[in-house]
């Protein structure tokens, strides 16, 4: 079998793959978006059944079943809606840079800190709606990167899930609010990251000294509607 059929035989399959979790994200979309709490370790722990589950309806019918008699169903009904959705959109962003030609998969599919390698350089990748606790306008943060990441890296991912290594920011905003809605727009992100890859240099990531003076490397994908 040529390497020409081999390549087209994963691109085909990768697409089918890609476009099945965007439908099934898109279904999300019809229910309010909303955090009763801030995410933490207990009720992350309590919703981990979300990581089994690729069907938003068969999601709809676990949570139903696992949390219908629990005084906190509204919370802990929102909470896994939102998780879920993070994480498959977050599993379909790695899919599309792990399918790239200058991308190395991580070899440790459980290693919470690299999620792949561009040119060599290790990355975790986070999809972030642009947030509002920022305080800036979203000019002044294109022209301010540097700001914007720091601003992330101290505020973002707290508990087991905080870290200070290298990480790629996919930052969206969309103009009429619903930041959170382009993160099933899985076809627009993947073209986001194929020219992002296509032209990605080491020499223009941003550079933070953040522990022990060791370098993280850090940089932002835009995804602007």
């Amino acid at each position: 079998m040529s390497n020409l059929l081999i390549y087209s035989i994963r691109r085909n399959t990768l697409d089918l793959g890609i476009k099945n979790i965007e439908v099934q994200l898109q279904k999300r979309l019809l229910y309010p978006y909303k955090w009763d709490r801030m995410q933490n370790n207990f009720f992350d722990n309590m919703t981990n059944f979300i990581y089994e589950v690729t069907d938003f309806d068969d999601l709809l019918a676990q949570t139903k079943v696992r949390f219908e008699g629990n005084p906190d169903h509204n919370t802990i009904f929102n909470y896994s809606l939102n998780r879920w959705y993070n994480f498959w959109s977050a599993r379909a962003v790695e899919q599309i840079f792990c399918s790239l030609d200058r991308v190395t998969p991580a070899k440790n599919t459980k290693d919470r800190l690299v999620d792949f390698q561009i040119d060599g350089i290790t990355f975790d990748h986070k999809t972030s709606n642009f947030p509002k606790q920022y305080n800036r306008s979203l000019d002044y943060a294109k022209d301010n990167p540097h700001d914007l990441i720091n601003w992330l890296y101290d505020n973002q991912s707290q508990e087991k899930r905080k870290h200070l290594k290298n990480r790629l920011f996919i930052v969206l905003y969309s103009h009429n609010g619903d930041h959170w809605k382009l993160k099933a727009e899985i076809s627009w992100l993947q073209k986001l990251i194929q020219l992002y890859v296509q032209d990605f240099d080491q020499e223009k990531l941003h550079r933070f000294s953040f522990e022990n003076g060791n370098i993280t490397l850090s940089d932002i994908i835009w995804g602007i509607k």
